[in-house]
């Protein structure tokens, strides 16, 4: 019996390509490997995108001339100040954008995360659009408003239905809060950001949500909605918040997933297996779009990078220590995962 598991990391060429320059990963809450150490393992591995939820400067260092296209985060706790007060927004861009750019390929700055009128958040809801227009403001008195776009990152908690996918709607106490800021992304020809997890809907109700349908393995179309047909819990996730957007003025708008992902362990149906599951058909099944936007595919970054065992959550792909947990593949290289031979 071997005592210990086996790693071995294989670097191999890919032909999925198309697929895999769609995805990201988002990178936070390692505090056993440097920056420079973080990044070196994204360009490794061919990861191309990556999401940070707030500016740290080690990591905008390290990402110079990485050419890894990057969203910024704007944490919550900072929007009050960036909202009152155009000043500040002008030097947090200069600070953390201008003072890196081009050297550093900014794609997105993400002004706040999962701000909910009904929630803990909602202290911040006043201070979304207002940051977010100054934010703007900054970046287009640096001449940056064609290379990096400004949204806000929400989540399927502010919709009140999601099902069938069509019906999908924003929750009355959120829809006066997303309604001004559906219109300022439309205005400016930014994606909303949003936050796409097919596990915690399946954990909170397996008994009506099959787990294939989760993992992208159902065999067969498990909701028909008029003339679509959904074979995974995702696409039928992310077509409901499409239709919600569409009820607020937002036909014409992108929605790029911020976030999903599926744990190794730590709650149900948390597996090794099925996290290598969900991540390598998500990955194969992004170029392709949904039912409801068949011709576009979806820019999806997965969470995390690493497990974060100081909150127990084990999203990653990656422990901390920098050992992958299963296979994947990205746009440049492949990654293995050997178990133990018992």
């Amino acid at each position: 019996m071997v005592a210990m598991l086996l790693l071995l990391v294989l670097l191999l060429p890919t032909t999925d390509k198309a697929g895999a320059q769609f995805t990201g990963v988002c990178n936070g809450g390692n505090n056993f490997l440097s920056a420079r150490e973080i990044v070196d393992l994204y360009k490794s591995y061919g990861i191309g995108r990556m999401r940070i939820y707030e500016p740290n400067q080690a990591t905008l260092q390290a990402l110079r001339g990485s050419n890894i296209e990057l969203i910024l985060g704007v944490p919550n706790s900072d929007l009050q100040v960036l909202a009152f007060d155009a000043s500040a927004a002008t030097q947090w861009v200069q600070r953390n954008v201008r003072a890196y750019s081009p050297n550093v390929k900014f794609r997105y700055i993400s002004v706040g995360n999962e701000v909910d009128p009904n929630a803990g958040t909602g202290q911040f809801v006043e201070f979304v659009l207002p940051a977010m227009q100054n934010i703007h403001n900054a970046i287009v008195a640096a001449g940056l408003q064609d290379q990096i776009k400004i949204s806000t990152v929400t989540y399927m908690g502010l919709l009140g239905n999601s099902y069938p996918p069509s019906q999908g709607a924003f929750r009355d106490n959120a829809r006066w809060f997303m309604e001004p800021i559906i219109s300022f992304l439309v205005n400016n020809s930014a994606p909303l950001l949003a936050n796409i997890y097919p596990y915690f809907s399946y954990i909170a109700n397996p008994q009506n949500i099959p787990l294939p349908y989760a993992l992208f393995t159902a065999e067969k179309v498990f909701v028909r909605d008029g003339s679509l047909e959904y074979r995974n819990f995702f696409d039928a996730l992310l077509d409901s918040m499409y239709s919600a957007v569409e009820k607020v003025g937002g036909r014409s708008l992108e929605i790029v997933v911020s976030e999903t992902g599926w744990p190794s362990e730590g709650g149900t149906a948390a597996t090794v297996g099925n996290a290598s599951t969900y991540h390598r058909n998500l990955m194969n099944h992004v170029k392709g779009g949904t039912p409801k936007r068949p011709e576009r595919a979806i820019q999806t970054y997965l969470f995390t990078m690493f497990d974060e065992y100081q909150n127990a959550e084990y999203f990653g792909l990656f422990s901390p220590y920098k050992q992958p947990k299963y296979q994947i593949s990205f746009k440049l290289a492949s990654f293995y995962l050997f178990c133990p031979v018992k």
